[in-house]
C-alpha cells in the first residue's frame, strides 16, 4: 500500500527496511514521503536502487 505524508524542509533520502515479513522502502524528497511496501527484499532493494539513482543520492539507508 502506499502512502505519501507531506513534509516540509526535507532533506531527499532513500530507506530500506524490514517489518514483519514485509520489506518497506520509504523515500523522502521536497515536501513528501512515499512508503511501500514489498513482500520480497529483491524488489524493494531494486525499487530502493531506482529511487536513489533519480534522486541523485550516495546511499540507500538501512534501518
Amino acid at each position: 500500500m502506499d502512502n505519501v505524508v507531506p513534509f516540509r524542509n526535507v532533506v531527499a533520502r532513500v530507506e530500506l527496511a524490514e517489518a514483519c515479513g514485509e520489506w518497506l522502502v520509504r523515500v523522502t524528497e521536497h515536501d513528501q514521503e512515499l512508503t511501500r511496501a514489498f513482500e520480497l527484499e529483491k524488489y524493494a532493494l531494486s525499487y530502493a536502487e531506482g529511487q536513489r539513482i533519480r534522486l541523485g543520492l550516495h546511499t540507500i539507508t538501512r534501518t
